[in-house]
C-alpha cells in the first residue's frame, strides 16, 4: 500500500497575502524560472564550440541538450505532486540545489558523458522549479486578473533566461574555457537560494495525496524510450536494435501509463484534466510549440556556427529576437489577455510564429546577418504572443485546488516538446544534408577524388566536420565548402517547414479546442 500523507492547509490564506509577501514570492517565482531556463539555449549557442573541445558526434550533441530535457520532462509530473505533499518551499530549494549540482559537475566536465551527466543534474533541478514556481504564483494570486499579469512576467522571465544565456555564454567563451559558460547558472541559482530559504513562506495543498510510483516509473520509461529511439535511429539507423527496442519499449510504456493513470486512485496525471477542451488544447499546443521553438533553435545554432562560422557570441546575438520579444512584449501581453481573448492572442502568435518559421526556408548559405535576423524577429514576436496565453488557458481551466497538478502537467508537455525537438531535427540535419550532399558536390566541379573524399569526412566523423575540410588547395577547398553549405541549408528548409507545419498545426488546435471567447473575470 502506498504511503498516504495528509496535506496541511497552505499557514497564509490566499486572499490574505500580504501586498509585500505577495510580491516577493512573485518575484523569487519569476527568478527560479529565469534561472531554470539559462542552460536551455545558453548551451545549445555552445554547441559548435564543445564540438570542437570534446570530438562530439551529432548525436553526442543533441544529448547534451536532451540530457538537460529529458528528466525535466520525466519527473516534473512527480515533482509537482511532492511539491503538493511536502511543500512548494522546500520543492523549489531542493529544485536550486541539485540545478546547482548540475552546473558544478558542468564546470568541471573532460568529456561528453559527464556534461550529460550535470546536464541532468541541472534538469532534475528544474523539474521541481518549474512546477513549484506556477504554483506559488496561484497562491498568492487568486484573481484571475491578477494570476493572468503575473504568468505573463513568469512567461517573461523564462525568456529572459532563454535571451541572456547564449549572449552571456557567447562573451564567456570568447575569453575564456567552455566550461565557464556553466558558472553565471550556478552563482544565480546559489544567491536565488539563499534569499528563497530566508524570505518564502511554505505552502501545500489542501487534499489528501500520495506518490504514484507505477505512474511515474512508466512515465520515465515511456519518454526516455521515445527520445532515444529517436535519436538512435538518426545516428544508427531506424532499423537498428537499439531503435527498433526503445520505440517497441515506448509504444507498451506510454499506453500502459495511461491505464495505471486512469485506475489510480490518486494519479499523478489525472486523466480527469483533459476532460477540459481548453486544458487539453492548450497541453498540446504547447507541447507542439516548444517542439518547433526548441528544435529550431537547435537547428539555426548549427546553421549559424557551422555554415556562417560565427562565433558563439554572434549565434546568441542572432538569436536573441527569437527569445528577446518574450520579456520586451511580456507586460504588453498580460495586460492584453485582460482586454482581450487570450485565446485570440494564442492563435494569432502561431500563425505569425509560423509564418517566421517558414521564411527560414528562403534562408541560403549565403544569407545576411539583417535577413536573417528580420525573420527570427517574426518567429520571435509569434513566441511572445503565444506563450503567456497557452500557460493562462490551461492554468484558469482548472481549479485552484489543482495549481500544482496543472502547473506540472503544463511544463511536463511543454518539456516533452522541448526534448523532442532537438532529438528529431538533430536527425534531420544529418539525414537531409547527408541526402543532398553528394547533388551539391557533383555540380561543384570538384574531381571525383575530392568528392569521394569530402563524402567519406561527413559520413564517418560527423556533419560538423564538413564545416571544417581541408583539401588539397584553397581552390578545392572552397568548393566543398560551398557544397557543404548548400546542402546543410536544404536540411536547414527541412527543419523549418516541419517547425512551421507543427505551429499551424498548433493554431487549428487552439482554435478548435479552446475557442475565442473572451476569458470571464472571475473563477
Amino acid at each position: 500500500m502506498p504511503t498516504v500523507v495528509s496535506a496541511t492547509p497552505s499557514p497564509l490564506p490566499r486572499s490574505d497575502a500580504p501586498s509585500r509577501h505577495r510580491r516577493a514570492t512573485i518575484a523569487l517565482a519569476c527568478v527560479g524560472v529565469f534561472v531554470s531556463y539559462l542552460p536551455v539555449v545558453g548551451v545549445s549557442v555552445a554547441l559548435p564550440v564543445i564540438q570542437r573541445a570534446l570530438d562530439a558526434s551529432t548525436a553526442g550533441l543533441q544529448w547534451i541538450t536532451v540530457a538537460f530535457i529529458l528528466p525535466t520532462a520525466a519527473l516534473l509530473l512527480t515533482c509537482g505532486m511532492i511539491g503538493d505533499l511536502y511543500g512548494r518551499k522546500k520543492a523549489y530549494l531542493a529544485g536550486l540545489a541539485l540545478f546547482c549540482l548540475g552546473c558544478l559537475v558542468c564546470l568541471t566536465a573532460d568529456g561528453v558523458v559527464q556534461v550529460c551527466t550535470g546536464q541532468a543534474f541541472a534538469g532534475l533541478g528544474t523539474a521541481a522549479l518549474l512546477p513549484s514556481t506556477l504554483a506559488l504564483i496561484s497562491e498568492v494570486c487568486p484573481d484571475p486578473r491578477r494570476r493572468a499579469r503575473t504568468i505573463a512576467l513568469w512567461t517573461a522571465s523564462l525568456g529572459l533566461g532563454l535571451t541572456l544565456g547564449p549572449l552571456c555564454n557567447g562573451v564567456i567563451v570568447e575569453h575564456a574555457a567552455w566550461r565557464w559558460i556553466f558558472l553565471p547558472s550556478l552563482l544565480v541559482g546559489v544567491v536565488t537560494a539563499v534569499v528563497a530559504a530566508a524570505v518564502l513562506t511554505e505552502s501545500r495543498a489542501t487534499r489528501e495525496r500520495h506518490l504514484d510510483l507505477p505512474g511515474q516509473l512508466l512515465a520515465i520509461v515511456g519518454i526516455t524510450a521515445l527520445v532515444y529511439g529517436v535519436i538512435e535511429g538518426g545516428s544508427s539507423g531506424w532499423s537498428s536494435a537499439g531503435a527498433v527496442t526503445a520505440f517497441v519499449v515506448a509504444a507498451a510504456a506510454l499506453p500502459a501509463f495511461v491505464v495505471v493513470e486512469l485506475r489510480s486512485p490518486c494519479p499523478m496525471l489525472d486523466m480527469r484534466l483533459f476532460r477540459s477542451p481548453a486544458f487539453s488544447g492548450a497541453a498540446l499546443v504547447m507541447a507542439v510549440t516548444l517542439f518547433a521553438q526548441v528544435g529550431l533553435v537547435f537547428a539555426l545554432s548549427e546553421y549559424f556556427g557551422l555554415v556562417h562560422h560565427a562565433s558563439t557570441w554572434e549565434i546568441g546575438l542572432r538569436l536573441v529576437a527569437l527569445n528577446g520579444f518574450t520579456v520586451v512584449l511580456g507586460p504588453l501581453v498580460g495586460r492584453l489577455m485582460n482586454r482581450t481573448s487570450p485565446r485570440l492572442l494564442l492563435v494569432t502568435g502561431l500563425v505569425v510564429g509560423a509564418i517566421g518559421a517558414l521564411c527560414v526556408t528562403f534562408f541560403e548559405a549565403s544569407t545576411g546577418t539583417g535577413t536573417a535576423a528580420l525573420v527570427i524577429a517574426v518567429l520571435g514576436i509569434g513566441i511572445a504572443l503565444a506563450m503567456a496565453p497557452i500557460t493562462t488557458i490551461a492554468m484558469d481551466s482548472l481549479p485552484h485546488r489543482l495549481a500544482g497538478t496543472a502547473g506540472a502537467a503544463n511544463s511536463a508537455l511543454r518539456q516533452i516538446g522541448s526534448a523532442l525537438g532537438p532529438a528529431v531535427f538533430g536527425v534531420v540535419l544529418t539525414q537531409r544534408t547527408l541526402d543532398t550532399l553528394p547533388a551539391h558536390l557533383a555540380g561543384s566541379g570538384l574531381s571525383p577524388a575530392g568528392q569521394g573524399e569530402v563524402l567519406g569526412v561527413v559520413s564517418h566523423v560527423g556533419i560538423q566536420a564538413g564545416a571544417f575540410l581541408r583539401l588539397d588547395s584553397a581552390e578545392a577547398t572552397g568548393r566543398a565548402q560551398a557544397a557543404y553549405g548548400a546542402g546543410f541549408t536544404d536540411a536547414l528548409h527541412t527543419c523549418a517547414v516541419i517547425g512551421g507545419v507543427g505551429m499551424l498545426v498548433a493554431a487549428v488546435i487552439a482554435f478548435a479546442l479552446t475557442g475565442t471567447r473572451r476569458r470571464p473575470g472571475t473563477d
